[in-house]
């Protein structure tokens, strides 16, 4: 483990919701949202509807650039978030989480929540001067957001799926090289 399991989990969470608008999008949907809230584990007010899913759908370029950017610019971007979100750091335990750190209130809109804790995460990886573990996908036609939480720094794609493409790709070049014309 590189960060505190509610760091990772809000790492991962955000970069899941940013590379979902990638072709195809999938966070179309109440049930997609509900989902992503089940899979990241979130708690707190959810108010089950379409306004509910735009305003999630709405952070993906402000956690885009958030992930993407160099270490001063998420500096400034991660101060932003916390004077907007009113935060206030607070430890909490719910569920099976021990104790972590909750920035907002439970009773916020889940896009708000969303965006603090992202921005707590981001604390943590600057801090640690990590920056390094985020980076857009290998594959040239993808452009999506790779977290690497890896032991040695060796993600380099941002889904199995673009990871199996390229490893194809590579293999075809090879066979095609070693076929006698």
């Amino acid at each position: 483990m590189v960060f505190a399991h509610d760091t990772e989990m809000s790492l991962l969470a955000a970069a899941t919701l940013v590379n979902s608008a990638c072709d195809p999008d999938t966070l179309e949907t109440l049930e997609e949202l509900d989902a992503f809230y089940a899979e990241f584990e979130y708690a707190g007010r959810r108010d089950h509807d379409q306004a509910e899913l735009d305003a999630v759908r709405r952070l993906r370029p402000a956690l885009r650039e958030l992930l993407t950017s160099d270490r001063d610019r998420a500096v400034e971007l991660v101060n932003a978030m916390l004077l907007e979100g009113r935060a206030l750091p607070q430890l909490m335990r719910h569920d099976s989480w021990d104790w972590h750190l909750h920035a907002v209130s439970q009773d916020a809109p889940l896009a708000t929540r969303i965006l603090i804790e992202t921005a707590m995460a981001m604390i943590d990886v600057i801090r640690a001067d990590e920056m390094s573990r985020l980076g857009l996908c290998a594959d040239d036609t993808c452009g999506g957001v790779v977290l690497d939480l890896s032991r040695n720094r060796s993600r380099r794609f941002c889904s199995t799926s673009c990871g199996n493409r390229n490893a194809v790709a590579a293999y075809r070049a090879r066979q095609a090289a070693d076929t006698p014309a």
